[in-house]
């Protein structure tokens, strides 16, 4: 209690004064040091549970001169691929000591600038960017202030690590797959800017025409409601007897969108068209949807990009390391032979 009987949050000195022993004390047993011994280290967390007390994580950081917190800035919060990602991140997080701080920038430069001056606030001991759109100039400040790791992003900045999915060898799976089954009218849902969107729309007109085929691309984003509005403009620009037999789409979202959109309009999915998203979220493996995708490894990416943070932080890294991951093909319910 403070003055007023107001509650307050118990402090290191509380801790102390419960236990019978100093703050210094309490400090190095929160700190976790091999100097305190087994009897006072137990008498202090003992205190410490009972008056519910928890450490800064700031103080204590600020207080080392170093910094357990890494700061994480996730594109979009809708999709599904960002959790799978951000799951990797938590578990290598825990195995490495380090707190994770998360905000999002919601696809937008302006929001994502916002977002990342909110997490250099904070002092980290690095930030990790998941698939930003900020120019290259705000992430090469960024990382002049702390290391940086990129997801699902490029990058030739020094003082940056990525960690990245092969998108053109996905891209080809994808048609290669449809290629397979006896499409030739293959269109491709473009994801818009995203540093994925050129490397997948690149490794879809390359395994068009290695079969022979006429690419075709519509754009899109990597939203439903982009896949909705691409299978739209297709409805105005295709009649039925010509219409395209395969989508290959941005991303698991987007596929979602698309196939809500052609089933809307009468068409099934897959006997009328046939649908490839990108990703493999658990929103693909839902029983109802079923969806044919190109598997990222996400939760090994979120664990690559923690540990590339913490080579940098406690073992003195400082050369750049590109990770780039195979994908692979995971065939559902939404593709089969073209009906005619």
């Amino acid at each position: 209690m403070r003055k007023g009987g107001d509650m307050a949050r118990p402090t290191m000195e509380d801790v102390a004064a419960r236990a019978g022993v100093s703050r210094a004390l309490v400090s190095l047993v929160m700190r976790n040091s091999p100097k305190v011994s087994e009897h006072r280290r137990r008498a202090v967390l003992a205190a410490a549970k009972d008056l519910g007390y928890q450490p800064h994580i700031m103080a204590r950081s600020l207080a080392s001169r170093t910094s357990n917190i890494i700061g994480v800035m996730v594109s979009d919060l809708r999709n599904a691929f960002f959790a799978d990602v951000v799951e990797g991140m938590d578990a290598a997080a825990q195995d490495a000591g380090v707190e994770l701080i998360l905000n999002t920038g919601r696809r937008s430069a302006v929001r994502e600038r916002t977002a990342l001056e909110s997490l250099l606030s904070f002092h980290p001991g690095g930030i990790i960017l998941l698939s930003p759109v900020l120019p290259v100039a705000a992430i090469r400040d960024a990382a002049q202030k702390c290391p940086i790791v990129l997801i699902s992003r490029s990058s030739t900045i020094a003082d940056v690590d990525t960690v990245n999915d092969d998108g053109e060898v996905g891209a080809a799976l994808a048609v290669d797959h449809l290629v397979s089954l006896g499409h030739r009218r293959i269109v491709h849902l473009d994801g818009g800017g995203a540093f994925t969107s050129a490397l997948r729309r690149r490794g879809y007109r390359a395994a068009m025409a290695r079969n022979g085929l006429e690419p075709m691309t519509i754009a899109s984003e990597h939203t439903d409601s982009a896949g909705i509005a691409a299978v739209q403009k297709l409805l105005n620009l295709f009649s039925r007897d010509n219409f395209p037999t395969a989508l290959v789409c941005g991303n698991d979202f987007n596929a979602v969108g698309a196939m809500s959109a052609l089933e809307e309009a009468g068409l099934s999915v897959p006997h009328d068209v046939s649908v490839v998203g990108y990703d493999n979220t658990s929103l693909a493996a839902l029983r109802h949807v079923s969806l044919t995708t190109i598997d990222q490894p996400r939760i090994q990416m979120g664990r690559l990009a923690i540990e590339a943070l913490v080579e940098r932080l406690r073992d003195g890294r400082t050369e750049p390391v590109r990770r780039r991951l195979e994908p692979a093909l995971v065939v559902r319910a939404t593709t089969a032979a073209p009906r005619n």
